[in-house]
């Protein structure tokens, strides 16, 4: 079984999503678009290091930067996240599958012992 570049680049995604502060700025972009100036505002962090976070989470394709006169507001790409959904999704029903497989073979286990 191959890596997929859908597989590279959910593991990005979750890579840039495992640092709280890149959490922070896609929950912060979620409510609309945002400078780095007004992103880096609540940090203790200089402009670049926000920045730095800031382009991370463009790598992954979770964060865009458009142009408005003479600021870059970066803006979530919401629908990236998408494939991180279908992928969680499918492993909750899988290990709830797995769980209930478990249930039923334990209860089976158990069942001689009752009698």
């Amino acid at each position: 079984m191959g890596i997929t570049i859908d597989d590279e680049r959910l593991d990005a995604m979750f890579a840039a999503l495992a640092d709280r502060t890149r959490r922070d700025i896609v929950a912060r972009l979620s409510t609309g678009e945002a400078t780095v100036k007004e992103l880096a505002a609540p940090y203790p962090m200089s402009l670049q290091a926000v920045s730095q976070h800031i382009g991370v989470l463009e790598r992954c394709g979770l964060v865009s930067r458009g142009r408005h006169r003479q600021t870059r507001p970066c803006r979530l790409e919401p629908q990236v996240l998408e494939s991180a959904v279908l992928w969680i999704e499918e492993s909750r029903r899988v290990w709830a599958e797995r769980m209930d497989r478990l249930e039923t073979h334990l209860a089976d286990l158990q069942e001689p012992q009752q009698r």
